[in-house]
């Protein structure tokens, strides 16, 4: 039995209560988490926003130990530290086969699996794959990858998602280059992460907003050379700071129809501008034809930061050892599985950077 962080229904509170869990089978490993950050999308899961079966055990950021492993598994072995790996891809579909791995058809199917059981019974699935809410957790082997050298484990739960896809966002997405500015909305876990991209691609002016002034000193930290308090006069505030002309790419990482417009509206013409968060169905934007055509801008989605985690996590977690990525600064609270409800609470206030569960 060990303690889990469960999804009863959509819209009702997270119970911490105790979950039997099964040996692994062939394919599987079992992981004894170090620590599990707290993301939005696990928000979005309980809200609704993104559907899932339920009941579920959310988190999908984490990373700790392996325990056992099932027949078949090779590439992890007990005693090993990982990184979890919430949407895998699956090498067989045409998103796969076009090298677009982020797209993965198949990545998800393993939310729909039974995880666990509670006391009584209950079937369990797994929030997004990897359940990482919990003391432990099995996973299939294609969800878990070698915690890289040099990096605190629990550190490396940042890894999973919101390095990933802050630093995906601007490398791999918006494509910054050296000298270019930038603008990053939000200044969560995401969107720290992503200013720190922006500084290591060597953005010569980079711009957070967001909704809270207590945060700018986070994200100045992170490497803003301006914050602005987000207001209807955004993206004024941000031509002005640009010679009038607009940031060359802006980064959302709110996932607000108000934000998104004000990125694109905060761009220079011609200007990139990329969307990472994750928004409802109601959240729609509007464009018109003309401005469309005279501002010559582009708008365009990113999943997951348009990351390969195999590829990727080497190359981060050398910006680790070298001190120019800090995943430390990431962090602005350590609780444990009780204090999750209360991080989903100060996500939605606006506070904080990225809370962090730590076992």
């Amino acid at each position: 039995m060990v303690r889990a962080a469960v999804l009863p229904a959509v819209g009702a509170p997270l119970e911490v209560v105790g979950i039997e869990l099964p040996d692994p089978g062939p394919g599987q490993v079992r992981v004894r988490l170090a620590a599990a950050g707290v993301c939005h999308s696990d928000l979005s899961l309980s809200d609704g926003t993104l559907r899932v079966p339920v009941p579920a055990v959310l988190g999908h950021e984490g990373a700790g130990t392996v325990v056992a492993v099932g027949e078949g598994v090779g590439h992890v072995a007990p005693g090993a530290g990982v990184v979890l790996n919430w949407a895998p891809s699956c090498g067989r579909c045409h998103a796969c086969s076009l090298g677009e791995v982020w797209l993965c058809a198949n990545a998800l199917d393993g939310a729909a699996a039974v995880h666990a059981r509670t006391a009584d019974g209950t079937e369990l699935h797994p929030g997004l794959n990897v359940a990482a809410f919990a003391e432990e957790t099995v996973v299939p082997a294609s969800c878990v990858l070698p915690a890289p050298d040099g990096v605190p484990l629990a550190d490396a739960a940042l890894l999973g998602c919101a390095v990933l896809t802050g630093y995906g966002a601007v490398r791999h997405a918006a494509r910054v280059r050296e000298g270019e500015t930038v603008a990053v909305y939000g200044a969560g876990g995401v969107g720290l992460a992503a200013l720190q991209a922006a500084r290591i691609a060597g953005a010569s002016k980079i711009v957070a907003v967001d909704v809270s002034p207590a945060k700018e000193g986070l994200a100045r930290a992170a490497g803003a050379t301006d914050y602005v308090v987000a207001s209807e006069d955004t993206a004024r505030e941000i031509r002005a700071r640009t010679g009038g002309q607009g940031v060359d790419a802006a980064v959302e990482c709110v996932g607000r129809a108000a934000t998104i417009r004000a990125a694109w509206e905060s761009t220079r013409r011609g200007g990139r501008t990329t969307v990472v968060g994750i928004g409802g169905k109601d959240q729609r934007v509007t464009f018109n034809a003309l401005e469309i055509f005279h501002w010559g801008r582009t708008l365009s989605g990113c999943v997951y930061g348009n990351s390969d985690p195999a590829r990727d996590l080497p190359v981060l977690a050398a910006h680790v050892r070298a001190g120019r990525l800090d995943l430390g600064a990431l962090v602005t609270e350590r609780i444990g599985l009780d204090g999750i409800p209360a991080a989903f609470a100060n996500m939605l206030a606006g506070r904080g950077g990225r809370a962090l569960v730590v076992f």
